[in-house]
């Protein structure tokens, strides 16, 4: 049996009618998607905010359980509880945390971004290297990676997670980054356009970048107040 987890970046979009709800159905609607996202199970899910980040989407949910079959019950959990039911899948993006073949002894950088606390921001994205890259030998591949997670450290304000998506879905990682500070993330990305390992990139978007919030937060920003207050 194998020890491996899975993971689930679940990108979900409000239908705009929900906001002309009354208040009342609104806030007990919203009651019941917090209820099924915070329900304590095997899964671990953590949510964030995409509220006006990108079109169509308004709603990160971020999950690590130990089986496919888990992440599915808790995304049917939420997409059937009172506001869930006003939202539709926009970006899904799965796949299955293991060792990694290039790193020895993985830093803090680069443990499970479910541990310890949560950073203010989530950048997830999928991520398919090409053909070429596979052909290569395993020495060269591992100094380019070795290249590529040179720079990588020199940025110990952003955490990385690495999951496998081989034959689980379209690529071939997901790759989710957590920070504090955005523009050092995008001085690390800028560092790591001019490596070698670029050269074998062929997919790295859609990038879903979001904030840490708490579900409650998240569904008020949205609308779920009262509006007689």
């Amino acid at each position: 049996m194998s020890d491996a987890r899975f993971v689930h970046a679940l990108a979900l979009g409000l239908d705009a009618a929900w906001r002309r709800l009354p208040a009342k159905q609104r806030c007990e609607t919203a009651e019941e998607l917090a209820a099924a996202v915070t329900t304590e199970s095997e899964v671990v899910t953590h949510s964030y905010s995409m509220v006006g980040l990108q079109p169509g989407a308004d709603l990160l949910l971020w999950s690590l359980g130990p089986t496919l079959e888990s992440l599915e019950e808790r995304a049917a959990m939420v997409l059937r509880s009172g506001m869930g039911t006003w939202f539709s899948v926009k970006e899904s993006f799965l796949g299955v945390i293991q060792g990694s073949q290039y790193v020895k002894k993985p830093t803090p950088q680069e443990q499970s971004l479910f541990s310890g606390e949560r950073s203010r921001y989530l950048v997830v994205y999928p991520f398919t290297k090409s053909t070429d890259w596979y052909l290569l030998g395993k020495e060269a591949r591992q100094g380019i990676m070795n290249e590529h997670m040179r720079v990588g450290h020199e940025y110990p304000e952003v955490r990385q997670l690495l999951a496998n998506s081989f034959g689980v879905d379209d690529m071939d990682f997901l790759v989710a980054y957590e920070t504090d500070d955005l523009p050092k993330f995008g001085e690390l990305v800028r560092a790591l356009r001019g490596t070698d390992s670029r050269r074998s990139t062929v997919r790295d978007t859609p990038i879903l970048t979001a904030v840490h919030r708490p579900i409650e937060e998240i569904t008020a920003l949205l609308g779920a107040t009262n509006d007689a207050s």
